[in-house]
């Protein structure tokens, strides 16, 4: 009697290799979380292997790859954590203790009813595709007052999972074809090059000038423009990163009125980066949205641009990356494109949940006479002058080096110096097939278990090496980091100039 099932075909190897897979995602390079930090993190495996027999000469490794300040050390706000608990706990083991009062300020037992009734009860269940109603409410009040009272209208809030997945969802419906190109500043946070690599868009760079503590320039927007549009590219948007990443520059209130002028006679899109928009150190550094620069040079009355800002817990004063905490705000976008992103974000359902709450708490905090407001707002001060003295150390220290130039951080969580590299090291990192500042990295890292990310993996200019730093960990732990970085070069600059 014949076999109810047929035999199995030959085995002809796996269907899904590096050859059949996508190769956007295999060309795609992400440097935050690439080689270096890869070695790094086999390295942290021997330190805190008891088994292991590699030695090491330090007993940890100082992660500023990446800016994630809870992971290195910074304290989570008190206040927010609180009403995050009450939220989650059942109303009968929370809210409705009998002893809630004595364990939690009222003030935080209050946000948590309100925060609980606008999801419907409990924080385990879907809210809406661009998050609750009352949260995007709490952000565009904050917009509001931020901006000096330039209307935002909570139909174009997206509450997102921090702002790279709305990034990435609106490089999505951007990058139609290989033909559309995106203005992005060298150097770049590498979120944006590697999702243009990956939807199969072309980069069109435009250089931000280190003489000038990075700062904008229009001839080089123009060259790059014209440049790219002569290749046959579709130009069809520009990223602004303000305050920068990973360059620490805060942009004068002109400087974002050139660049909103700028997309608008150009007909491009503005993404607007602006997630360290509460990191600012130089006292006379003010940030200035391209939403209030659109309205106070016309733009907005006239609906002659369209802009997209994002904003997110993971930076600023909270730090709370691992909530992904965030969104987008839409402004003169096209009605029907707005639909095909809600689609997107319907595709998703919604937004992680306790980072729609973190956002709502981040934008309206206890106000003025509620019994937190005080110590919330000293943790805030504490956390802020230690950032502040950190950046100052930092970019400081690694300007003295000799054979480094370090541009002031004005913002943001980053020094961005440039290194000067022994042509021996130059040509050793040619024969390995990388890039000198990979080169120098790792050794780096092999030396004093200093983690950063090459400069290369940001984009700069032909010819220049360095490194991205953060500035997060303790303020000791960055001072003697300082010491490390100036040992190192030294030893580096010996050994390749030998």
């Amino acid at each position: 009697m014949p076999s109810s099932t047929s035999p199995a075909p030959p085995s002809v190897g796996k269907r899904l290799t590096e050859e059949t897979m996508s190769q956007n995602l295999r060309g795609m390079e992400y440097a935050v979380r690439g080689s270096v930090v890869i070695a790094a993190d086999r390295i942290n495996h021997d330190l805190t292997d008891p088994d292991s027999e590699t030695k090491h000469p330090y007993d940890h490794i100082i992660y500023t790859n990446i800016g994630n300040p809870q992971g290195v050390g910074q304290n989570p706000l008190t206040w927010p954590r609180q009403v995050l608990s009450l939220c989650d706990l059942p109303d009968e083991c929370g809210v409705d203790h009998p002893k809630a009062s004595e364990m939690f300020p009222a003030d935080a037992v209050e946000r948590a009813r309100e925060i609980k009734k606008a999801l419907g009860g409990s924080t385990g269940a879907y809210t809406h595709s661009q998050g609750p109603l009352a949260f995007r409410k709490d952000i565009t009040a904050f917009i509001e007052k931020r901006d000096g009272g330039v209307k935002a209208d909570p139909q174009n809030i997206f509450m997102t999972n921090g702002a790279s997945s709305a990034i990435g969802m609106v490089l999505t419906a951007l990058i139609a074809d290989s033909s559309c190109g995106v203005m992005i500043p060298v150097p770049q946070y590498p979120i944006y090059s590697a999702s243009i690599d990956l939807l199969g868009g072309q980069k069109v760079g435009y250089y931000l000038d280190e003489s000038k503590n990075w700062d904008m320039n229009l001839k080089e927007m123009e060259r790059s423009l014209d440049e790219a549009k002569a290749k046959g590219i579709k130009v069809n948007s520009f990223v602004l990163i303000n305050p920068g990443n990973p360059t620490g520059q805060v942009l004068s209130k002109e400087s974002v009125k050139e660049i909103v002028k700028f997309c608008a006679k150009h007909n491009l899109v503005l993404l607007a980066d602006e997630v360290y928009q509460e990191n600012l150190y130089d006292d006379n550094a003010q940030f200035e949205s391209c939403k209030k620069a659109a309205a106070e040079t016309g733009l907005l009355d006239d609906d002659a641009i369209e802009l997209i800002s994002f904003h997110s817990t993971s930076k600023g004063l909270f730090g709370e990356c691992g909530r992904r905490g965030g969104y987008m705000e839409l402004t003169g976008i096209d009605e029907k494109v707005q639909d095909q992103l809600y689609k997107l974000a319907s595709s998703g359902l919604c937004s992680g949940v306790p980072g729609q709450i973190m956002t709502s708490l981040m934008v309206r905090g206890p106000k003025e006479g509620d019994v937190s407001y005080e110590d919330h707002e000293r943790e805030k001060v504490t956390i802020f002058d230690s950032l502040k003295r950190r950046a100052k150390i930092v970019s400081e220290g690694l300007d003295s080096i000799p054979g480094f130039s370090c541009q002031t951080a004005q913002g943001s969580m980053y020094c961005f110096p440039k290194v000067t590299m022994p042509e021996g090291a130059i040509k050793a990192a040619e024969e390995q097939g990388i890039p000198a500042d990979t080169l120098y990295a790792l050794s780096l890292l092999e030396s004093t278990g200093i983690c950063v990310v090459p400069a290369s993996g940001f984009g700069q200019e032909e010819g220049r090496w360095g490194f991205r730093t953060t500035f997060l960990p303790p303020e000791a732990e960055m001072e003697n980091a300082v010491k490390l970085f100036k040992k190192h070069h030294e030893e580096f600059t010996a050994k390749y100039s030998a």
